[in-house]
């Protein structure tokens, strides 16, 4: 399997190179030449496999530079009921007839984050030793990203992790999970902007071929295939709980900011996997909301990035979009380039036309927000009458789910973390604490570790340059 840029470099690259790499070189993300199609007697023998022998054989479809025995013994190490709780790794719990959640956030930072990023921790340092190299990994968070990857890193061989986030906007739960950590080879980068400024700063620093190879950089944000491919799995594994057979189809509904999550739902369809309907779920930030309704992609400044209950999803500028975009336009590198490099990034938007998004349909997706209100509402719903307690961002999912429901097909929405780390909402919305694991107890009150800095990527390079030894 090789992999391409959405903006038109056709070099073919292997998956252990675009492991490390993050980026194209022309500033497109990776794709894989053609997807792995999955046909009805594969789908039947992966049913009732295990969630790691499920992932092996997925991430095998794509991931050819790594012997087979390495690659399973990697994902063993990943999904382990000591690393996610149960068995199951990603159980269905049901909310009612024929909707349930898929519960994502039973790793070490309660996010479905841990899903992916813990398994690039194992990929990294294999990789990396395989090698004989460093690397130096710059990512970008609005809040979950930082601490899952974080913490599959610490304590790496030969990685160290720069992390910005945007100063102020996370919730105390989630600050306290990164900045607490001692680690000398994790350094916090708390930015005085939104997320959009960190991750345009990420961009610029990935961007600078020359500073980047110096200084070998790489990146765990969604941007990085990796990530996103093995998110992918997930999708099978709800998709083969809520299922008898093959012959059904089931819908997901996905909370998004960042367009990771559900590009990998996108993927997984095109696999083949039977998925009636990818609904898209936003908060007060509806820049994507507002695409799939009118065919108009249009990025917010930071003075209109709302600062909301659901902050993971307080982002404008969906990064993994373009993935989708080059899909859409039938894989058209130059049309995807003038889009995203000359029209998003000096106009600040773009609109398909009339035949482009007409094509939208053909992929499953439809979209919906929620609002501060509605969370508060859909969280004491679905206490009141399942007696399950969901999160902020969960909470926009189930709230846009249920708009989008088609009789005799599950809908799944997909988890994304628990309630413990947004404490404040949860206590406006039920009165109560949530509940959080005894080893996470009293974190906000640990030293923190982490440096202010302005919205500058000359600053975030001098930084690294200086703590990269």
């Amino acid at each position: 399997m090789k992999y391409i840029s959405t903006r038109g470099d056709r070099t073919e690259r292997g998956f252990s190179e675009i492991l490390l790499e993050g980026l194209a070189p022309d500033g497109g993300l990776y794709l894989p030449v053609a997807y792995p199609k999955v046909d009805a007697p594969t789908l039947q023998r992966w049913r009732g496999l295990s969630y790691a022998d499920l992932a092996f054989e997925i991430l095998s479809l794509y991931i050819d530079d790594i012997p087979a025995d390495d690659l399973r013994t990697l994902v063993s190490r990943t999904y382990t009921k000591d690393v996610f709780g149960t068995e199951a790794i990603t159980p269905l719990k049901p909310l009612g007839e024929g909707f349930y959640l898929e519960a994502l956030s039973n790793g070490p930072t309660l996010a479905f984050k841990d899903m992916a990023m813990q398994l690039l921790g194992q990929l990294f340092e294999y990789e990396l030793g395989r090698r004989g190299e460093e690397l130096n990994i710059l990512g970008a968070t609005s809040g979950d990203t930082g601490s899952a990857a974080e913490y599959a890193m610490r304590g790496k061989k030969g990685v160290r992790v720069f992390m910005l986030s945007p100063h102020g906007r996370m919730s105390p739960f989630q600050q306290a999970q990164m900045f607490s950590l001692p680690d000398a080879n994790i350094h916090n980068l708390a930015i005085e902007g939104v997320f959009d400024d960190c991750q345009d700063i990420v961009k610029a620093v990935s961007n600078d071929l020359e500073f980047k190879r110096r200084y070998k950089i790489g990146t765990v944000n969604s941007i990085n295939w990796a990530r996103l491919l093995a998110q992918v799995v997930y999708y099978f594994a709800g998709y083969f709980q809520a299922t008898r057979s093959n012959e059904e189809k089931v819908s997901f509904c996905v909370p998004s900011g960042n367009f990771g999550n559900i590009c990998a739902g996108h993927v997984a369809r095109q696999m083949g996997l039977p998925i009636h309907r990818l609904v898209l779920a936003t908060n007060e930030n509806d820049v994507l909301d507002e695409f799939f309704r009118t065919g108009t992609y249009r990025v917010r400044k930071g003075a209109e990035t709302h600062e909301t209950s659901s902050p993971s999803m307080d982002i404008s500028k969906a990064s993994n979009f373009e993935r989708f975009v080059f899909d859409l336009l039938g894989r058209d590198a130059a049309r995807t380039r003038q889009l995203f490099r000359e029209e998003v990034e000096r106009r600040g938007a773009f609109t398909l036309s009339p035949a482009e998004f007409a094509k939208v349909a053909d992929y499953g997706f439809v979209s919906g927000k929620s609002t501060h209100a509605d969370r508060l509402a859909t969280i004491r719903d679905v206490f009141g009458r399942f007696g399950v307690m969901i999160d902020t961002h969960t909470a926009d999912g189930v709230k846009v789910a249920r708009e989008h429901l088609d009789e005799g097909v599950p809908m799944i929405v997909l988890e994304t973390a628990l309630p413990a780390k947004f404490a404040q909402t949860i206590r406006e919305a039920l009165g109560r604490e949530p509940e959080r694991p005894a080893a996470l107890m009293g974190i906000e009150n640990l030293p923190k570790r982490f440096k202010v800095m302005g919205v500058d990527a000359d600053a975030v390079k001098r930084y690294i340059a200086e703590n990269c030894h």
